[in-house]
């Protein structure tokens, strides 16, 4: 059964509650006539031990919400109970108020009880030796190490035992933390990678959807073969979108519902969305030139097999400035592909538009291009140069010094 709220750990009332079960353990002892322990004046009244009594329960009441002044109350009440002469109940309620001391005090409190603790059990024992004048009177120290040191190192240890439970809980809570800030990481950088792929997917072949649907909306009086010509680049645009936008959903899914799987040259299954290779450029390119924008492919190098990232990264790079050169060039474009002992360096150059009439654009594709180096620790830049607009991005393959 669980206690009442009101006697959960922690609570005053459970202070208040051993406090008075004190007290009357002590009333008991009192009545039993179980003091004056020792008799220096035995015409003492008995009443007289009840204020000691009721001030050594009320400090038990006050071991947390006030530890230091719990044992300054404890320790004024023994002292004026031994002057009496000492009764059985206060001595015992005592070593209650020194256990809490060093539970509930302040880590300087428990270290400076048991030096005191142990100075006076040591004096005990000393002066009982130099009084009696033989080793026995070491017995002189035995009731301070029982009703002093004793007490004291058993409220270390459970205090030591609760700050290393504390310490404990709050690694756990901590490690909490960080298993919570890498699944966030890991969720925004997945997120992050699928909107890269999306919009490479996407955006590409919406953006020659959108030129030639206005071409054939703007441009009045074209001929059945120019609507036809605008019309098939059209349909191939999407065919090819809605292609690798299947393959983006089949990555997506749960493994094992679908295939979608191929083997790169390790022989690690990757999935079949990121199989798009650079060698696989000059399809790229006829399908931009269909669309309109004339492209010069020059190759520096000897093509060789790339790393599965590099590739498709080197790839989604071209196909997103190639569409770009598209949007927002003057019709013309030049690729160069150099390959190098340890990366392979794209470059796309295209005259700027003047004006910055175009295709509107979010900026995202360049974003996207950057995190792809990034990722890769590559090199990325884009921008003017000389009139026309740049884009280079240098990817490290692996190889070479």
């Amino acid at each position: 059964m669980r206690p009442p709220p009101w006697l959960g750990s922690g609570a005053l009332g459970r202070d208040l509650t051993l406090a008075g079960a004190s007290l009357v353990g002590g009333l008991v002892l009192h009545a039993l006539g179980w003091q004056p322990q020792f008799r220096p004046n035995p015409v003492v009244p008995s009443a007289l031990f009840l204020p000691p009594l009721l001030a050594m329960c009320l400090a038990v009441g006050l071991r947390r919400i006030a530890p230091r002044g719990s044992l300054a109350t404890g320790t004024g009440a023994l002292a004026v109970d031994a002057a009496l002469g000492g009764s059985l109940g206060t001595i015992l309620i005592y070593t209650q108020v020194l256990y809490d001391a060093c539970v509930y005090g302040p880590p300087r409190l428990w270290r400076w009880l048991l030096r005191v603790t142990i100075g006076l059990s040591l004096i005990g024992a000393v002066v009982g030796v130099l009084v009696v004048g033989e080793w026995r009177g070491v017995a002189v120290g035995v009731p301070v190490v029982l009703v002093g040191l004793l007490p004291v190192l058993t409220g270390v240890s459970v205090r030591q035992y609760r700050d290393q439970a504390a310490a404990e809980r709050a690694r756990a809570e901590q490690t909490a933390r960080l298993v919570e800030l890498d699944r966030w990481q890991a969720v925004s950088a997945e997120r992050a990678r699928m909107a890269r792929e999306l919009h490479d997917v996407v955006a590409n072949h919406l953006s020659a959807v959108a030129i030639h649907a206005t071409a054939v909306l703007s441009v009045p009086g074209l001929d059945r073969d120019q609507v036809s010509s605008a019309l098939r680049v059209i349909r191939e645009s999407s065919v090819q979108g809605l292609a690798e936008m299947r393959q983006m959903i089949e990555l997506l899914r749960e493994p094992g519902t679908s295939g979608g799987r191929a083997l790169a040259g390790d022989g690690t299954v990757v999935p079949e969305a990121v199989t798009a290779r650079l060698a696989e450029a000059d399809g790229l390119v006829e399908r931009i030139q269909a669309a309109g924008l004339a492209v010069r492919v020059r190759t520096d190098g000897t093509p060789g097999p790339l790393p599965v990232g590099v590739d498709l990264a080197a790839y989604r790079i071209v196909q997103e400035s190639l569409t770009n050169a598209l949007k927002h060039g003057t019709g013309e474009a030049e690729l160069t592909i150099a390959y190098r002992p340890a990366e392979v360096v794209v470059t796309v150059e295209n005259p700027v538009r003047r004006g910055g009439a175009g295709l509107p654009g979010a900026g995202a594709g360049l974003i996207g291009m950057r995190e792809r180096a990034t990722l890769l620790a590559g090199r990325f830049s884009a921008g003017p140069r000389d009139g026309r607009w740049q884009v280079r991005a240098a990817l490290p393959t692996g190889e070479g010094g």
